[in-house]
């Protein structure tokens, strides 16, 4: 295990990447907002009929519908719950997915079980805040944050080196589950659908 400050971490990383986060539930919204409030460029995506679509806007988010969001992002963090993220990836975000994109979880379930099979041009990555969503909110609010897990799944070797893909994952680590304490990096191919991760879900 490797440990990984802010000072390890930076949002230039991320300049110029519109970062889709879909859904805006209890980790949706700390993400979406906790991104923006430190200047990254963010859309949300939710169904046209989602009761969260009016509150997302209120709080001064741009908001799309799934696959319009996720054709939109550069990184595409999928917040949805665990048992919807496998039908929502194969109607609304895989048809939009470019060779290039950053495909990104909060928890691991759906990739080690394989109901979600990222295309080989994509690169994957999970960042696990280890706590609800209101907590990495107002921990952001006051200028702390809480520990995250980081996992890498893929990256596209054939145009960056192994493990590159750490770079953009921790620069978005402080800015929304902002972890301004502690951020653990485990240098793993597949995500652990374990307990360490049941926080992040």
């Amino acid at each position: 295990m490797q440990v990984y400050y802010d000072r390890d971490a930076d949002l230039k990383h991320l300049s110029g990447k519109k970062v889709a986060v879909l859904g805006y539930g209890s980790q949706g919204h700390a993400h979406a907002n906790n991104l923006r409030d430190s200047g990254v460029d963010v859309v949300v995506g939710l169904r046209r009929d989602s009761g969260s679509w009016e509150k997302a806007e209120k709080a001064g988010l741009k908001v799309l519908e799934t696959a319009e969001a996720a054709k939109a992002g550069d990184i595409i963090m999928i917040l949805l719950p665990d048992e919807l993220q496998a039908d929502a990836y194969e109607k609304e975000i895989k048809p939009g997915l470019k060779n290039g994109n950053y495909l990104a979880f909060g928890h691991g379930f759906n990739i080690h079980f394989k109901r979600v099979v990222p295309p080989a041009g994509c690169n994957v990555f999970m960042v696990a805040p280890k706590g609800p969503g209101h907590l990495v909110r107002s921990e952001f609010e006051k200028g702390r944050g809480v520990p995250c897990l980081l996992a890498v799944h893929r990256t596209r070797p054939a145009i960056r080196p192994k493990w590159d893909l750490r770079m953009p994952a921790r620069s978005e680590a402080p800015a929304r589950p902002s972890f301004r304490q502690r951020l653990k990096m485990r240098r793993k191919r597949t995500f652990l659908a374990s307990k360490r991760f049941s926080a992040a879900g």
